[in-house]
């Protein structure tokens, strides 16, 4: 799909983007000539991220999404540079894996914090600056298929994702009379996260269950994100896009041997 020119000077606020889909997705809007706000943890990387991008107007913030201080911080920052953004997209998660019996109390706290009071926090204020700048935009929440399928060892993860479908909706609803769209995004399976590691082992039977037969990548992601956001999807808010090669649908698996054809 082409965009033309629509996002060329556009703000778009990036969280998560380190990670794999996060650096993706805000190089998928640099090259469209938009100016990004990226954030993550590390201040330095970030930079030479912006760096990669060359796009006046860019900028690194490091913003720790467990502290409400440093998310002021980070709308104060988008504020005073660009007066309000255009785009959010709040993609930051943390996927740590363990059964429910173990998981203390601190160890929920985190993964709700960053998978489901950040995206509010930061859309609260991002909304209440566009809104004062009287901005039209788009927020894309990054959610995934475990919202709608309990996984075994990751039920937080799970959790926070359902939540995280039902607070894109409840923001679409309540916004959609200032101009502001807000959508998920499901991106499938994808190996390479620095911060859960999978075995070959793991990998090879995932995207073995793929009804496309492949894993997601960011020539999937970049262009279903860019659509959300652009104005080719400009009536559709409170939905969430499914970008998984058929995953969400049914696997591929099979638990018998296969019968000979009728």
């Amino acid at each position: 799909m082409e965009f033309g020119t629509q996002f060329q000077g556009k703000g778009v606020v990036v969280t998560g983007a380190l990670g794999l889909f996060g650096r993706g997705i805000a190089k998928a809007f640099a090259d469209v000539g938009a100016k990004i706000c990226v954030t993550d943890r590390d201040e330095a990387a970030l930079k030479t991220l912006v760096e990669e991008f060359g796009v006046e107007g860019s900028f690194a913030h490091v913003c720790d999404l467990t502290s409400a201080e440093d998310m002021d911080g980070l709308i104060a920052a988008v504020g005073e540079a660009w007066g309000a953004p255009d785009i959010l997209i709040n993609n930051a998660g943390i996927y740590p894996s363990g059964f429910l019996l173990d998981i203390d109390v601190d160890a929920w706290d985190q993964i709700m914090d960053v998978n489901l009071r950040a995206p509010f926090h930061l859309s609260r204020g991002f909304a209440l600056q566009m809104i004062e700048a009287k901005k039209t935009g788009s927020f894309v929440n990054v959610s995934s298929g475990a919202a709608r399928k309990m996984r075994r060892t990751v039920v937080p993860y799970c959790v926070s994702k359902t939540a995280l479908d039902r607070l894109t909706k409840g923001f679409a609803i309540e916004l959609a009379e200032f101009g502001i769209r807000v959508n998920a995004l499901e991106p499938g399976f994808a190996a390479g996260s620095t911060v859960s590691s999978l075995s070959e082992e793991h990998v090879t039977r995932a995207i073995k269950g793929i009804p496309l037969g492949r894993a997601t990548s960011m020539d999937d992601i970049g262009p279903a994100t860019l659509y959300l956001s652009s104005q080719e999807a400009s009536f559709v808010t409170g939905t969430t896009l499914s970008v998984d090669g058929g995953n969400s649908a049914g696997t591929l698996d099979v638990f018998q041997d296969k019968k000979a054809p009728l």
